[in-house]
Formats: C-alpha cells, structure tokens, sequence
C-alpha cells in the first residue's frame, strides 16, 4: 500500500491547508458593530505585593464575558468589555484569609487587520476600571479600593460566515488596589492579571 507524503513540503499538505484559510474575512466596515459572547479567564500575578508585611496571593476565576465593538472607521473599533462578576480569594504568606468580588469594565481602541484569508488578528490598548466589592476576612474590616489602570488586548478572529466568527484572544490589566483593615492602610495588592477570553462574535 502506498503512503501519502505529508511533509511540510508536500503539496497535498500546503493545498489542504490553503483551502481551510481561504475565502474572505468578515468585513470590519465604518458603522458596524459586534457582539461576543464566551468565556474569560482573570490569572492575577503570582506576586500580588505585600499586605500587612507578607506576600499577598489573589487566585484565578473564570467567568462569563460580553464584549461589544463600534467601528467608529473601517477595521478601527471602540470595545466595551464586561463580565459576570469575578470571585478571589486572597492569600497571605500563603495562607488565605479571605476574598473579594469585583467587575472589570474595559474600554479599548482595537484595530483589526485586514487579511485575504479567514483569519483576521487585532490588538488595542485602553482604560480599565475595576470595582471591588464583597470583601470577607475573619480579621475585620477589609476595604479594596477601586481601581484604573492600563489594558492591552491581541488576538485573531476565525470568520465562520460572513458576520460570524470565533474569538480567541490574551489581554493584560494594570489592577493595583489600596487595601485597608479596620480603616487602616495595610499596603497595595498588585493584582496585575493576564486573562484569556474565548467568544463567539456577531457582526449587526
């Protein structure tokens, strides 16, 4: 029985992979908008500075996600990204010592790149907010204040029709709270996440 050759040089495989990234992206025109749909994860830095003189550690949580897109000009659009809200527990030295809840509302200018194939890549920069609420601690009374900061996003889209796609993409949030217990100042938790988000995308 003879074996197909599927080297990367074969011309099988270049022709197979050829067809499976042909065809047109979907368009990013002026006035359109999008809507996505899926999941994100929020990975804080493993080091999250110091609270009351020891190392501070806020764990992972994945939620549900919701971005909207205006293209406010061809391929260039103004995101809006929400979630469903996130829950961290908090760590000291290693030992946890309670949690907290918080939103992170993202606003990001995105441009996307224009392709001849059905993947289309994009990145943009922003301002995000977030909003702590739900603190719980057995030590007392803990407040985290809220907090803007820088926001990055790249990633590509997977155009399945001509207004639908799927979305992977990593973005990066400056999220540095003031922390206070029992009104008192007990440092800065540098939460600083990367978090990863896969949607479903509508184009309206």
């Amino acid at each position: 029985m003879k074996l197909v050759n599927l080297s990367l040089g074969s011309p099988l495989l270049v022709g197979a992979l050829s067809t499976a990234l042909a065809g047109p992206a979907m368009a990013q025109s002026q006035g359109d908008w999008t809507l996505g749909i899926g999941v994100i994860k929020v990975s804080p830095q493993d080091d999250s500075g110091t609270l009351a003189g020891a190392d501070a550690e806020v764990d992972d949580d994945t939620q549900l996600s919701l971005t909207g897109e205006y293209f406010i000009r061809d391929n260039l659009g103004i995101e809006l990204l929400a979630a469903t809200p996130f829950e961290h527990d908090i760590s000291l030295g290693g030992s946890k010592i309670g949690s907290t809840r918080h939103l992170p509302p993202t606003v990001s200018l995105v441009y996307h790149v224009p392709t001849q194939t059905k993947i289309t890549p994009f990145f943009g920069a922003g301002l995000n907010y977030t909003t702590f609420f739900d603190e719980e601690t057995d030590l007392g009374d803990l407040e985290l204040e809220d907090s803007f900061g820088f926001a990055a996003t790249v990633g590509a889209d997977w155009a399945i029709s001509d207004r639908d796609s799927l979305r992977l993409n990593v973005r990066y949030m400056n999220i540095e709270t003031d922390a206070k217990l029992n009104g008192d100042s007990i440092g800065t938790a540098e939460i600083n996440p990367v978090a990863i988000g896969a949607s479903f995308v509508h184009r309206f």
